[in-house]
């Protein structure tokens, strides 16, 4: 038990670095956003389908559950844009310390979703996170763009988790992935076909592009999900949420690494960025400590 404990551990750390790489892939890649989201979720639904019918995992839900999870494919579909939108007006990094707000929007949202009382160090803890980013604003303004995509970037992710919070306690998790990412191919495809775009030069993609949205579709996408569900099976959701908050420095390191001038910043941006992480991990420590009060008044 404790091998599996400590081999998961370091599977999620693997996760969570290939989800940092994602960025990195993005700016790599030199498609606009829009044809780079239809590729990586076109690409990433026949690969998960494929894994469905191998498994012999049902495909079967009520029609009425099909069209909400398709309908939240478009939401996924609308923070990959603008995350990947982020990436191509301003950098990585930018791009990354905005969406680590995501759990700040995720606690004003809660309350609404799920009918609970706003906790009032969330309320706390997101106007440091304003703080935070108020640092990045004022030392580098000329990213306005992609602070603003960035941040809308982490509200839609955070809707999307919320939204995703109430499926996952019902349904397969490779289900709920076939059919959101299939709701957002849907939704693009609706879209490029409207604005007559699906022409001759979208299909013509580089052998770079299209290896490099390969392993974006297929590593970042296909396995890192299905393999992330497999290691909750071992780990507490605790663990896996501060590891996960781990993306964003592992992906402004990789990226540093990777572009290096373009992507050194202002030292005053790396202090709202670790503001605004610490804000988050903190904020994850105290709901695990008053989690474990409970469960001793209760036991």
């Amino acid at each position: 038990m404790q091998n599996d404990n400590l081999k998961s551990y370091f599977l999620l750390h693997l996760i969570v670095f290939i989800w940092g790489f994602t960025a990195v892939l993005g700016a790599l890649i030199s498609l606009d956003a829009l044809p780079l989201v239809w590729w990586r979720m076109s690409i990433a639904v026949l690969l998960i389908f494929i894994y469905m019918k191998i498994k012999k995992i049902d495909f079967s839900l009520k029609n009425s559950t099909k069209g909400l999870m398709l309908f939240a494919g478009l939401i996924i579909a609308l923070h990959w844009l603008t995350f990947f939108k982020a990436i191509k007006v301003s950098n990585v990094s930018i791009t990354l310390a905005c969406l680590s707000t995501g759990a700040f929007f995720t606690s004003v949202l809660e309350p609404i979703f799920f009918k609970r009382k706003v906790i009032w160090y969330e309320v706390l803890f997101g106007l440091i996170v304003i703080g935070g980013l108020y640092i990045i604003f004022k030392v580098e303004g000329d990213y306005w763009l992609g602070i603003v995509l960035g941040l809308s970037s982490a509200f839609l992710s955070a809707l999307f988790s919320v939204i995703n919070g109430k499926f996952a306690k019902e349904y397969n998790a490779s289900t709920i992935s076939f059919y959101e990412l299939l709701g957002g191919v849907l939704f693009l495809s609706l879209f490029l076909a409207v604005t007559s775009k699906f022409d001759k030069a979208f299909f013509m993609l580089s052998l770079e592009d299209f290896g490099w949205l390969f392993i974006l579709a297929s590593v970042c996408t296909a396995y890192a999900f299905i393999a992330s569900v497999a290691v909750m099976k071992h780990l507490s959701p605790y663990t896996v949420m501060l590891t996960i908050n781990l993306e964003p420095v592992y992906g402004i390191i990789l990226a540093l690494f990777i572009f290096e001038e373009k992507e050194k910043m202002n030292p005053q941006f790396y202090i709202g960025a670790t503001i605004i992480l610490l804000t988050v991990i903190l904020n994850g420590v105290i709901k695990n400590v008053e989690k474990k009060k409970r469960l001793k008044i209760n036991s």
